[in-house]
């Protein structure tokens, strides 16, 4: 890493989305609120704030879990209780859907601007984070689970544990490969 790095870029380099290999160090409600509160400070057109949390606590998982895999075919049910038990809580980003296009994407642009930063302030604690949007997102038997109301949309599950093993750096493309300069000529 280069030394003239900033902290906040550092942590934004370093930064790896934790898909697996959770410890099963619980993660608080105290925690989540400590992160959400600066996390909402994402810019958001209007000051619109089009989001709101549902927390599943580990206490609570293994109940939420049961009723989440009723709602998946016979088959892929015990696959997805082995899916959903392996993070140690789940945080649920619920978006509010305007009818209007612009503001429908602003409100979106929104909401995963306050994800980066959640997960980038998680990072910082040593707590790992995945942004899940599987089909289930979509999902009205999801939806009436969770309370999802008519004009909202599940923008994703952040699937959240501590964790030991980091895992590798994939390279990324320069932004000097997919910029491109704009002349008058």
């Amino acid at each position: 890493m280069e030394s003239n790095i900033s902290s906040l870029a550092q942590i934004i380099r370093e930064r790896r989305s934790i898909k697996a290999g959770y410890s099963n160090k619980e993660v608080t409600q105290e925690t989540v609120l400590e992160l959400l509160d600066d996390a909402v400070w994402a810019p958001n057109h209007g000051l619109r704030e089009p989001w709101r949390f549902i927390f599943v606590s580990s206490s609570e998982k293994n109940g939420f879990v049961e009723k989440l895999v009723k709602t998946f075919p016979q088959e892929m049910q015990e696959n997805r209780r082995n899916y959903f038990n392996q993070p140690a809580a789940i945080l649920i980003v619920v978006m509010e859907e305007d009818p209007r296009q612009k503001q429908w994407e602003e409100n979106f642009g929104a909401v995963s601007c306050l994800i980066q930063n959640f997960q980038l302030l998680a990072w910082e604690k040593k707590l790992g984070v995945v942004w899940k949007t599987n089909p289930h997102i979509y999902d009205p038997k999801v939806h009436k689970i969770l309370g999802v109301q008519p004009g909202e949309k599940i923008a994703g599950f952040l699937h959240m544990g501590y964790f030991e093993q980091m895992p590798p750096q994939r390279e990324r493309k320069s932004a000097e490969s997919k910029l491109t300069v704009f002349k008058n000529n």
